[in-house]
């Protein structure tokens, strides 16, 4: 990418420039994506800079390009519309690559500082170009070629050390250290490593329209569109990236600031169709200060200085909502610029507190030991935080988000706007982003979760809000086909009345929730048809947006705090058999010694549990115990055709019936076990050894037994308190593997005693069960293939 630069600048004083400009905005285009991939997936080892630095440089090309193909396309022709459209992204990214330089260099990271303030470099360079005659591009492209050479340095040092194995590094590009240094430092704490660059995209919008106010560009006009879509496009991306560093605040505080983002660049586009300035929907501005400010107290709780900076975006809310134009007027643009200086000084404080031992206070702790002293109210903390309650997730709830989209959506279309006019108010981005873009992005992440009801009514009314806000507000609307329009709205009801009668056993605020959104979709069909009585949309609007707001409150406390301050409620239709396990039996950690010793004596009293394996999670009883065994049987509805097996921790246990098994068959145990392996053995005497007495008949069949030692040091240590062990699989017969202890809880955590809680099983796939029943004429089969294969049995 900077090559491609470098070639361009040195080239540009010519008529003609060697590369034109529509296919250098293209290749810049294509170089960005590969940029933010290349960052994205690197940040899975915990390289912050590199992340960060890969992401910031993956923005400037994005908007940097496009504004490249505008000024290819003859969209840029006014003296000055160069300038306009590119100074606002230059000064905010030599900016931000400059402080992720200095950071760079205190932290000695010398080759990414390097990178970082050449191209930080070249930015500055190119804005003096453009307002002074005397600077050329010769020194922007050499600032390039510094970038160029670096990065050969870097690559030559890479592929030495590869090719010596090991052997030979050059200075500065031994990864090896910094991992290492890096992982141990992640360990320490959780930090949500995408949030500078969500901060830099902020300084990104704030820079467009705070440069117009301070007379650095000369009007706000379509080519300063691709810096702010290219910031909105990508803030969505850190809000999901958020949610996969369990972030769920900041996550929603990013989707929020991407609202505002598409907004802007959707009213630099108004001159395109109407000569005069758009108008602000109050209702609304006024409603998103409100969520500003209850997300603001939430994020205080874990850092009061992000707490503060959350409150500039309630200012500018609120500023919005004074001046009927907008982003064009003063107000708002002053608050710009308070946002860009506050979103530099943030992004330094995270930048820097992330890579030094010696951290700059932001307050973090200080509410959270106020709070311990509360009867009241306490702070959810621990490892399963986030995790979902059927299963293994790798992203936070997205709940929040979605309940705030819906609030936003139902707010704007309070004003009806002009039906001969309906682009004269600013509708559709609130519309479409808010209600739309973001719902199918929290209905996405809840199927994630496991979350089904939710996240298909989340999707269903993103896609409702998406279609009538193009239709209602974008001028596509007519009589001629307000008939096709009800037919639609007609469908759409039809599907939502599916998820209220699924509400129904969800919990309360669910089915208000659904209910309330039956109205709105009745007020659009009332709206097609020409039939809407006045004040009507209005109160439907209203009613929504308040039980949104509800959820959104629930979902945040619920979120933070243990217990039920604002409660969801109880599912109104309880069916036997429905949310069985909602009554959660006794869970312990299976880390800890005295977990495993008391799930030994539930066993020895004749209890069942649900243990982690080597494989998948499984559900347990004594052998000597037979009412134990029984009770497994039962509580599993276990078919005739999936007996149980046996579990063993030593072939010691069996040594007293070892004259019961053949040489060949025994030796073949030996070689096996420890493992993921089930061996099908012929019935006989020896089973009588083990205690069960009656409830023999419930393990194996009349003919052959199914035993194993695991590959586990928990469950063996477990088998070694208890003795031999009855398994079974943790689910209800038919249904898939349990691979996560939440899942025990949710299909047996009514009926089994206590689980031993490891998080994510360590495989998705069970063990391999081998027919060894002839194994002395020398054959053996296979009952199932699982995670061991046939040629390593």
């Amino acid at each position: 990418g900077s090559l491609l630069l470098a070639v361009h600048f040195y080239s540009s004083p010519r008529a003609a420039p060697l590369i034109p400009n529509t296919a250098l905005g293209v290749l810049l285009l294509i170089l960005s994506s590969l940029l933010a991939y290349a960052g994205i997936r690197r940040s899975l080892r915990n390289a912050f800079l590199f992340l960060s630095l890969c992401l910031t440089i993956s923005v400037f090309w994005c908007g940097y390009g496009v504004v490249f193909i505008l000024g290819g396309q003859g969209v840029l022709n006014d003296t000055g519309d160069f300038r306009n459209a590119l100074v606002p992204g230059l000064v905010t990214f030599t900016l931000a690559l400059l402080m992720i330089a200095v950071v760079g260099f205190l932290c000695r990271e010398v080759i990414l500082a390097m990178i970082a303030s050449a191209v930080s470099l070249a930015s500055a360079h190119e804005v003096a170009m453009h307002y002074s005659v005397a600077f050329g591009s010769s020194a922007i492209a050499c600032n390039y070629m510094i970038v160029c050479l670096v990065g050969g340095y870097f690559a030559l040092g890479r592929i030495l050390y590869f090719l010596t194995k090991e052997k030979i590094a050059l200075p500065g590009t031994d990864l090896a250290k910094k991992k290492t240094h890096e992982q141990i430092q992640s360990t320490s704490g959780s930090m949500n490593c995408f949030a500078v660059t969500g901060l830099i995209l902020n300084m990104l919008s704030a820079s467009v329209f705070g440069c117009r106010l301070l007379g650095i560009t000369g009007k706000l006009f379509i080519g300063q569109v691709p810096w702010l879509w290219a910031a909105g496009i990508y803030q969505t991306g850190i809000c999901i990236l958020s949610y996969r560093a369990m972030d769920v605040l900041m996550a929603t505080f990013f989707g929020f600031t991407s609202i505002l983002k598409f907004a802007g660049g959707y009213c630099l586009l108004y001159p395109i169709w109407q000569p005069e300035e758009p108008s602000f929907p109050t209702p609304f501005l006024v409603v998103f200060s409100i969520l500003f400010v209850v997300l603001a107290l939430f994020v205080t709780l874990k850092s009061p200085v992000d707490g503060l900076y959350l409150l500039f975006y309630v200012a500018y809310c609120i500023a919005l909502a004074c001046c009927p134009k907008g982003f064009f007027e003063g107000g708002p643009q002053g608050v710009d610029v308070a946002i860009f200086v506050a979103s530099a000084l943030m992004t330094l404080v995270h930048l820097y507190n992330v890579k030094a031992s010696a951290k700059i206070p932001t307050g973090k702790g200080a509410v959270k030991a106020l709070i311990a002293r509360s009867r009241f109210l306490k702070l959810r903390e621990g490892a399963d935080l986030h995790t979902p309650y059927l299963g293994y997730s790798k992203y936070a709830d997205a709940e929040v988000l979605g309940y705030a989209c819906s609030v936003l959506a139902s707010f704007a279309i309070t004003v009806t706007g002009d039906p001969q006019a309906p682009l004269a108010t600013v509708v559709i981005p609130w519309v479409v982003v808010a209600g739309g873009i973001l719902k199918l992005l929290g209905g996405s992440v809840a199927f994630a979760r496991g979350k089904t009801l939710e996240s298909s009514a989340f999707i269903l009314y993103a896609v409702m809000w998406i279609i009538w806000g193009l239709t209602r507000y974008g001028g596509l609307y007519s009589t001629t086909r307000s008939f096709h329009t009800a037919v639609g709205i007609i469908a759409f009801m039809l599907f939502n009345g599916f998820i209220i009668f699924c509400s129904l056993f969800l919990n309360t605020a669910w089915f208000f929730y659904s209910l309330t959104f039956l109205l709105i979709a009745v007020s659009f069909l009332l709206d097609a048809i020409h039939a809407l009585p006045a004040g009507y949309d209005i109160a439907a609007t209203l009613i929504f947006g308040l039980v949104s707001f509800y959820c959104f409150l629930s979902a945040l406390f619920n979120s933070i705090f243990e217990g039920s301050c604002l409660p969801m409620g109880r599912p109104i239709v309880q069916l036997s058999g429905v949310g069985g396990g909602m009554t959660k039996c006794l869970h312990l950690p299976a880390r800890k010694a005295s977990s495993v010793k008391r799930i030994a004596d539930i066993l020895k009293n004749g209890g069942t549990c649900g243990i982690p394996t080597d494989t998948v999670y499984v559900l347990v009883a004594a052998c000597n115990r037979p009412d134990a065994v029984e009770k497994a049987h039962h509580s599993k509805r276990q078919a005739q055709d999936r007996p149980m097996s046996l579990w063993i921790s030593s072939l010691k246990q069996l040594e007293p019936a070892k004259h019961l098994f053949t040489p060949l068959l025994w030796d073949f145990m030996e070689a096996a076990w420890p493992s993921p392996i089930s061996l099908v053995v012929p019935r006989g005497e020896w089973v009588d050894f083990l205690g069960m007495k009656d409830s023999a008949k419930y393990v194996g069949t009349p003919q052959s037994v199914a035993i194993r030692i695991p590959d586990c040091s928990v469950t063996t240590h477990l088998i070694d308190l208890v003795g031999p062990i009855v398994v079974t699989s943790a689910n209800p017969t038919g249904e898939a593997d349990t691979t996560h202890h939440n899942q025990v809880y949710a299909k047996l955590g009514d009926k089994v005693d206590a689980v031993l809680c490891d998080g994510p099983s360590p495989e998705n796939i069970a063990s391999t069960v081998v027919d060894c029943t002839k194994i002395d004429s020398g054959n053996i089969g296979f009952f199932r293939v699982g995670i061991i294969p046939k040629s390593q049995v």
